[in-house]
């Protein structure tokens, strides 16, 4: 029998292989275990979906599967193979996963899938560099080599390996992109079943969840995902590159592709994704910066970032640099976006609440440079994204927030905090206007306050920023404040409460 793990549910998992994979006949396992919900708050629209697709995939599978619901895995292993019966699982993806599997005998554990390196290949390749200065630029460029993504001959596709300088361009002034919407699937009975669950768990005080919950906005099967994919190279992809950094108030999606969810889902495998971008560029249909930008982020980030939750090791998620410790406070954790003033946390935490998405710059100049300028602690900011974004999964956001949001390992990933104030949102947005605060006042009625969280947070790290390359000449500029002491002051008695 095969154990097939709830973001394992592509075909790629099933197919087999010289070294893992069950046969066409194998019986295969799929476990629903309620203790997750319990264990974390998470959103309900991520418990949805999960629980959505992999209910979906087992009515794919039929006979085939032995679906279990139950309290824990452990539970449910006892129930279906007590009496001895031998297992075999793909690598799962969480350490917590790993440790359950290696501490069940029955159980064998083959290597990894739904990713384009192998986990030796990337220790071999990070070991040559003496495990320091692992930069995504480098790896990018060794992925697209051996994958041969983007490539003519040994030099990369139209002579550069990075288009960002053409994919940071600010919004346009329109309150959307004139571009068709995304792909949306349509919801079914299993939909309706799985919430009238999470209704009955939540109305008997076994489970509780944040956000809102319906309908569903990304794919819960093969079918969907393969869509919502089709859809956007053919209509999105070839805006996607410009603005692919640029946030508008009103158009939260953009050309985004909303394919993460569906690739860690399993529903997508990396390479089809990128492949099929590719083809779109060499066939004309879409310009290179912007498929480029594309596989950088599937190829090049996404590949990277899961490297390196197994390469640095457990320990990593306990970064903490910075020395950060102040908690996460409960309008943030509760996802209150009434009851903030700030036009851009506002809106950006209203997007979270509503759909438990919101793409990557909201994501780390928004929401990860808000709890990096009031010292949050890492740990729980991580804890907060991994449970409250449907994509978010414990290899996804532990780099993800610790290495690159809250630069709490000190420089192992990135090479400076990603951090600003509010002229870069200014510049990158319109969730600057209108708003109680303007983006150009530190102190005072209107003072914003990541501009002078920004200040203040070069200030209390001083000694340690004023040394690095990419911040010494940000640090420097706080020689020149007059209003230093005014604004420490002014910060310290903001508090934790919403802005």
């Amino acid at each position: 029998m095969h154990w097939l793990f709830g973001d394992q549910l592509g075909p790629h998992f099933l197919r087999p292989s010289q070294d893992s994979g069950p046969t066409r006949e194998e019986p295969l396992l799929m476990i629903e275990a309620r203790s997750v919900f319990r264990r974390r708050r998470f959103h309900r629209a991520k418990a949805h979906l999960v629980l959505s697709a992999m209910r979906h995939r087992a009515a794919e599978l039929g006979d085939r599967v032995t679906y279990v619901r139950a309290d824990t895995y452990r539970e449910a292993l006892e129930r279906v193979v007590g009496g001895g019966e031998r297992l075999t699982v793909h690598h799962p993806t969480s350490y917590a996963a790993v440790k359950l599997v290696r501490s069940l005998p029955q159980v064998t554990m083959g290597p990894a899938r739904g990713f384009l390196v192998p986990m030796d290949d990337f220790a071999a390749w990070a070991d040559e560099r003496g495990g320091e200065r692992l930069r995504q630029e480098d790896f990018y460029r060794w992925v697209r080599r051996c994958h041969d993504l983007l490539m003519d001959g040994d030099a990369p596709a139209g002579g550069r390996w990075n288009y960002d300088h053409d994919n940071r361009e600010p919004p346009p002034r329109t309150p959307s992109l004139p571009v068709p919407a995304p792909y949306r699937p349509r919801e079914d009975e299993i939909d309706e079943e799985v919430r009238r669950d999470l209704d009955r768990w939540e109305r008997d005080g076994e489970v509780s969840f944040v956000g809102r919950d319906g309908p569903r906005l990304f794919p819960a099967t093969r079918a969907e995902a393969r869509r919502a994919l089709r859809r956007f190279l053919a209509h999105r992809l070839a805006t996607f590159g410009p603005y692919e950094d640029a946030m508008l108030a009103a158009d939260p999606v953009m050309s985004h592709s909303l394919l993460s969810a569906a690739l860690n889902l399993g529903l997508l495998d990396p390479a089809e994704c990128v492949e099929q971008a590719e083809a779109a560029w060499r066939a004309g249909r879409a310009p290179l910066n912007s498929v480029e930008g594309f596989v950088r982020q599937i190829a090049g980030w996404r590949e990277y970032v899961w490297q390196l939750y197994w390469y640095f090791g457990e320990e990593y998620r306990h970064s903490n640099a910075l020395r950060h410790t102040a908690p996460l406070p409960a309008w943030w954790n509760d996802l209150d976006a009434d009851d903030v003033r700030a036009r851009c946390l506002r809106t950006v935490l209203a997007q979270v609440r509503d759909s438990g998405w919101t793409h990557h710059i909201p994501r780390l100049m928004i929401l990860g440079s808000y709890a990096l300028q009031h010292g949050w602690e890492p740990a729980a900011v991580t804890d907060w994204f991994h449970r409250c974004f449907v994509d978010g999964y414990d290899w996804v956001m532990v780099p993800n927030v610790i290495g690159m949001s809250q630069y709490a390992d000190g420089g192992r990933m990135t090479t400076k905090p990603y951090t600003s104030g509010g002229a870069y949102v200014n510049r990158m947005s319109d969730l600057c206007r209108p708003c109680p605060y303007r983006p150009g006042d530190r102190t005072g009625p209107h003072a914003c306050p990541y501009t002078a969280a920004y200040w203040t947070f070069l200030d209390r790290h001083r000694p340690r920023l004023e040394h690095n390359h990419r911040t010494a000449r940000a640090v420097h500029g706080l020689d020149r404040l007059t209003d230093l002491s005014e604004l420490r002051r002014q910060e310290r008695a903001r508090g934790d409460g919403p802005p």
